[in-house]
């Protein structure tokens, strides 16, 4: 099992760097440090949240999955968030209503939901952060969903490469890129061969170089 401090919590967790003491001493003693392996499932649609992760490294996404087995990825968390779908989870009594699976190798602080909902209800500090996080979310969400029903699918595909390349280049499946974009991997490929052959980008095996 893991342990780590109060400095060591807040420096992940900014947002309770001005909260009261017993605050980080509640949410420390009360839950457990965990890691999770990496593309381990963490939560399948429908499953109760008996507790709500702190991420303290790694990284999560939360995708949808349709009745034809498409993905779409709804948001990616990392050190500093939690799932502001798991906390709705607990705070509203309901089930988890998506999937949830590490990106890499994935180090959490899980609190009891119980403890969740009482220290929500008597810490600011913890509704403050709950409420950012929803905030954050839902403006991403409703720019998902507005790029989703209105965006042209080839403009879409280039302003991911260019958000997710690093030096020019991505190191990822066709498959993997349709899930984030909520497409198939035939149209992801499709568009890519097209971009190939305008010399946009140079494909090669899990890998997209970006040209010009």
């Amino acid at each position: 099992m893991l342990s780590m401090t109060k400095n060591e919590f807040v420096k992940i967790f900014p947002a309770f760097s001005r909260s009261d003491q017993s605050l980080v001493t509640a949410l420390l003693e009360s839950g457990q440090a965990k890691t999770i392996p990496g593309s381990a499932q963490v939560y399948r649609e429908g499953d109760a949240c008996g507790s709500i992760a702190f991420i303290l490294s790694g990284a999560i996404r939360v995708y949808k999955i349709g009745q034809t087995g498409k993905e779409i990825t709804l948001y990616e968390i990392g050190p500093g968030e939690t799932c502001i779908l798991n906390a709705s989870c607990i705070l509203s009594g309901k089930t988890y209503p998506a999937h949830a699976a590490t990106l890499a190798e994935t180090t959490v602080h899980l609190v009891p939901s119980d403890l969740f909902r009482r220290l929500v209800n008597e810490h600011v500090p913890m509704r403050d952060f709950v409420f950012t996080l929803l905030s954050q979310r839902l403006a991403g969400v409703m720019e998902l969903v507005e790029e989703v029903a209105f965006g042209r699918m080839d403009e879409r595909l280039m302003d991911y490469l260019v958000e997710k390349a690093e030096d020019n280049r991505l190191e990822s499946t066709h498959q993997t890129v349709a899930n984030d974009l909520g497409t198939s991997r035939e149209v992801v490929s499709r568009l890519l061969k097209d971009f190939e052959r305008k010399g946009q980008v140079r494909l090669s095996r899990n890998s997209i170089t970006l040209l010009k």
